[in-house]
């Protein structure tokens, strides 16, 4: 008779960090793009919201170009360890961030550039 009987296998944590999250990805495999999005809105509207709060104005394009960049940075940390992150969400960050940056080029006026 078995003493204890598991619903799920715990993760191995004997090999460090990168297998718990690989492991972690495989089981929810929405965890990536929802984390990128997580971390866009919230450099995005923390953000904006602190220099509307500040300023009474929100730059948004500046915004959005920050954040884009800002998951850019942790979507390309993602890509180093076999995976974490599909090519497909990597190029959709590369995307967004560079209309990202259409968007704040296209909103200023040649002078403030």
């Amino acid at each position: 008779m078995q003493p204890f009987l598991y619903i799920y296998d715990l993760p191995n944590s004997t090999s460090g960090v990168d297998t718990i999250a690989t492991q972690t990805i495989t089981a929810v495999p929405a965890f990536t793009p929802l984390f990128l999005l997580f971390i866009f809105f919230l450099v995005f509207i923390g953000g904006s919201s602190r220099q509307k709060a500040k300023t009474g104005t929100a730059d948004f394009p500046l915004w959005s170009v920050i954040a884009g960049i800002s998951a850019l940075m942790i979507a390309l940390l993602m890509s180093t360890i076999t995976g974490i992150i599909q090519l497909q969400y990597l190029i959709i960050t590369v995307v967004i961030t560079i209309f990202c940056g259409v968007w704040f080029f296209l909103d200023r006026r040649p002078s403030e550039v």
